[in-house]
């Protein structure tokens, strides 16, 4: 485990402690990003995009590097077992990053990352044919009720944050529907276009372009709050599920980096996410952004590791 540090000098003569010089010309040298999927995937995307504005604003060089493998599980830990001093940043993805430690035996924990700050969270959403006879989540789950393993469901595969979406609302409804993976959203989307399943599971960046040509309708979103560009789709929340859940894409670095090192990252993700051109961006990939600093970010983060082990510990997810 990785003991975090911070380095002062304090200076005779005066009442305030400096910075560590070394600190204070940080970075020296090129930062690499890991990604821990393919090269044009969607994390890949979103750090690309992300890169040159956070360099201006870090005042540095950073280098996407992609080290897919085993779910996330090859990149994240090369992060979490870096050189904790700042020169080495990564993408960090729930559920994977959480869920994998608690299906299998790993080489990272949660503790050996450092948030730094959440960049994206794109909350599931539940969607279904426009003829559908589903009007409204009410619907489906009324039925499903009376006709248990009747409704057929669609997600990007076991453990996926779809699949993990499905078994909360299934839980908390008293439910049973059937489970059909997929190898990823785009075959979740077809097959609903074609009426070969009764629901669908992705992300609403992922459903906002078949949304918006009303190819599709959705029934719910997993948000906090409404996103601003599905205004009309209440969530799981205002329908009576005590449910928050999607896919966060966030930055971290590995436990032991300086306080400042983190926080001098985080505010300059912060201004980068405020550039217009970013966000225009941003909204051209319908990705919904979502800042939080270091703080906030580690609450968000165990907040998930509690529920994804609860989930776990009544109903494991892995299909034999």
């Amino acid at each position: 485990m990785k003991i975090s540090s911070s380095k002062t000098l304090l200076v005779f003569g005066m009442s305030t402690l400096v910075s560590f010089p070394a600190l204070a010309d940080y970075p020296e040298r090129p930062v690499e990003m890991i990604v821990s999927y393919s090269a044009g995937g969607g994390t890949d995307i979103a750090a690309r995009t992300l890169v040159p504005y956070l360099e201006e604003h870090l005042g540095g060089d950073i280098t996407v590097v992609n080290r897919p493998g085993a779910g996330g599980e090859v990149g994240f830990t090369e992060l979490a077992n870096a050189e904790p001093d700042g020169y080495t940043i990564g993408f960090i993805n729930t559920p994977n990053v959480l869920t994998i430690p608690i299906q299998r035996d790993t080489r990272y924990e949660m503790e050996d990352f450092a948030p730094v700050a959440s960049v994206i969270d794109d909350p599931a959403g539940f969607s279904v044919h426009p003829d559908s006879q589903f009007k409204t989540l009410d619907d489906l789950i009324e039925y499903a009720k009376a006709n248990p393993g009747e409704i057929s469901y669609g997600t990007t595969g076991v453990g996926s944050d779809d699949h993990l979406a499905a078994l909360a609302l299934e839980r908390q409804a008293g439910i049973q529907m059937t489970h059909v993976p997929f190898p990823g959203s785009a075959d979740v989307r077809q097959a609903l276009m074609g009426q070969h399943i009764d629901l669908g599971i992705f992300n609403m960046g992922e459903a906002a372009t078949d949304a918006a040509a009303g190819r599709i309708r959705t029934l719910a979103q997993g948000a906090e709050e409404r996103w601003e560009k599905a205004p009309d789709v209440p969530t799981l929340k205002e329908q009576g599920y005590d449910l928050v859940i999607g896919s966060n894409r966030g930055i971290a670095v590995p436990a032991g980096v300086p306080d400042e090192i983190v926080n001098e990252l985080s505010q300059a993700i912060a201004e980068a996410m405020q550039e217009e051109e970013f966000r225009a961006a941003a909204d051209k990939q319908a990705l919904p952004l979502y800042y939080q600093n270091p703080q906030d970010y580690q609450k968000t983060l165990n907040n998930m590791q509690e529920r994804f082990q609860a989930l776990w510990d009544e109903s494991p997810w892995v299909e034999q």
